[in-house]
């Protein structure tokens, strides 16, 4: 190893160590006081805090979303951009574990600050709200966030180390879907209502009859928003919140449109009207850069925690969130073993209490964390900067468009 990158490895070490200690604090302040989207308040603050007390110039609110932020530091002409998230599910909070993706997205960007005036490149924090419902990232990349942003990069908690450069996440549309019909009294004038509960359940049906015919990696789950108000009324109005999806964007429209054609379906059967209201822009699949991705799954051999399992596989079944509307950027988002076992989604009670376990839980909580921050100068001096230099290039010059297939927000680039 050359010299100068043992020089870096060491200096971006100690400003870890340095850290380390709140970092952790963070990752388990965020744990314990969940917010859900757009209400993430307590969280952003903590973290600018944190960045600010690190040096970085912090900008809050920005986007026009008040729970946003960004964080810069250095002054290159290489913009590594690092997502971090904090919002949580209700009434079963951090389930995806955005408090570790907070914490090492704020460890990997305050470690690397110290070298970044010496590698070129300036480094850009996005705190990005919303993830769990409402796309934070898609608004921030809307609203010109990422304009800057030569690289952008985070990690997401998962059971195994998924290193596939091909991609590690399906794309995601989500709508509202309300039935409305007349109401009656149900023993007194049945014949005088229109049921918009039965246009749910009609719909329910129609949409587990579609299940048989769907291709492998199709999803579609919903629940029961609104189905009446009293037993001896025919309810007037229903609504249902449902989601689809999909391996590719493309995909997804053809999708959608067969789950609609079961909605409109049920309104026709039962004389009700049905309207459909997207909840949040479409997430589209996740596709990684594959020259990153490769760097990044060969140095993560090298200090793979104990236990941690590689996965080549592709595109998963469920939705990580470093991807929009489109594919602007380079990008890595690798799913990292978090360190508590269980099942991939962090909901399950057994993995929460993990995390406030003595000793087991804190060291599962430490290493999820560490996995994700520790010596992120290096993957990026070495298996980042050179590359990127040259993939810059040739975006540059390639005009609008350019980087569509290598990057990992989604939607055809315009």
């Amino acid at each position: 190893m050359p010299a100068a990158d043992s020089s870096l490895r060491d200096r971006v070490a100690a400003r870890l160590d340095t850290y380390r200690g709140r970092l952790l604090e963070l990752s388990h302040a965020l744990h314990d006081d969940p917010e859900i989207s757009f209400a993430e308040a307590r969280a952003a603050e903590r973290l600018a805090v944190l960045l600010e007390d690190a040096g970085f110039t912090v900008n809050r609110a920005v986007c026009d979303l008040p729970t946003a932020l960004t964080a810069e530091y250095g002054s290159g002409d290489l913009t590594i951009g690092v997502c971090a998230e904090y919002d949580a599910l209700p009434e079963i909070g951090h389930a995806c574990g955005h408090n570790i993706i907070c914490a090492a997205g704020a460890g990997a960007a305050i470690a690397l600050a110290p070298v970044a005036d010496e590698l070129g490149c300036r480094v850009k924090l996005l705190g990005t709200p919303a993830e769990e419902e409402g796309g934070g990232k898609v608004l921030m990349l809307e609203r010109g966030a990422f304009d800057d942003v030569t690289v952008a990069m985070m990690v997401h908690p998962f059971p195994v180390d998924i290193t596939d450069p091909r991609g590690s996440s399906n794309a995601v549309g989500r709508f509202e879907v309300t039935f409305t019909g007349r109401a009656s009294h149900a023993a007194a004038a049945p014949e005088g209502g229109l049921n918009a509960a039965d246009a749910a359940v009609v719909a329910q049906v129609a949409v587990g009859q579609l299940r048989q015919q769907l291709r492998d990696g199709y999803r579609v789950s919903g629940i029961v928003r609104l189905g009446g108000e009293r037993t001896n009324i025919i309810p007037e109005r229903s609504v249902l919140e449902y989601e689809v999806r999909t391996p590719t964007g493309e995909e997804l429209t053809d999708l959608r449109e067969r789950v609609l054609n079961c909605f409109r379906g049920a309104a026709l059967a039962t004389g009700t009207t049905v309207a459909v209201r997207q909840i949040q822009p479409d997430y589209l699949d996740l596709r990684h850069d594959p020259a990153l991705m490769t760097s990044y799954a060969r140095k993560s051999a090298r200090d793979r925690a104990g236990g941690a399992r590689a996965r080549p596989g592709t595109a998963g079944h469920g939705r990580l969130h470093g991807h929009g509307q489109r594919h602007p950027r380079p990008a890595r988002h690798p799913p990292r073993p978090r360190g508590a076992g269980g099942p991939w989604h962090a909901a399950h009670p057994a993995v929460r209490r993990r995390d406030r376990e003595p000793g087991r839980g804190r060291r599962g909580a430490r290493r999820g964390t560490r996995d994700g921050m520790d010596r992120p100068g290096p993957r990026l001096r070495c298996g980042v900067a050179g590359p990127l230099r040259d993939r810059s290039a040739r975006l540059t010059h390639a005009g609008p468009g350019a980087g569509s297939g290598l990057c990992g927000h989604a939607m055809p680039a315009s």
